[in-house]
């Protein structure tokens, strides 16, 4: 398996979404990013990904996104759970382990998708 935001991570992430189950979106909506950062991981690493959602399909990429309709905040260690299917983004809303700024309606929804189109996802 890659390493967590390695490029290699960021490619094979990817081909994992095109392949993923059908987006949660009409047909008729506007593209939509959320960025997840993280200030605690390595410094070697991008301190964001910006995941961005449309009818078409959706994709990751390294760094934050200025146009994000929401940015969530969690730490390197949690991340790197959700990216691994391990993490349960409902009990880390409420337990303030996780901080919204934007569009909260979206997230919770967003973040459970993801984790079911992570190839090792406990389904």
């Amino acid at each position: 398996m890659a390493e967590f935001l390695s490029a290699q991570w960021f490619d094979v992430l990817n081909e994992n979404l095109r392949h993923a189950e059908p987006l949660p979106l009409d047909a008729n909506s506007n593209a939509f990013r959320v960025v997840l950062e993280f200030a605690d991981g390595p410094t070697s690493l991008p301190h964001a990904i910006t995941f961005t959602m449309s009818a078409d399909g959706a994709s990751l990429c390294a760094g934050d996104h200025l146009a994000a309709d929401a940015m969530v905040s969690l730490n390197y260690a949690d991340a790197l759970a959700l990216t691994e299917g391990r993490f349960d983004s409902a009990s880390a809303l409420r337990e303030g382990r996780v901080k919204v700024r934007g569009d909260i309606n979206a997230i919770v929804p967003l973040l459970s998708w993801l984790q079911l189109a992570h190839p090792h996802a406990e389904k």
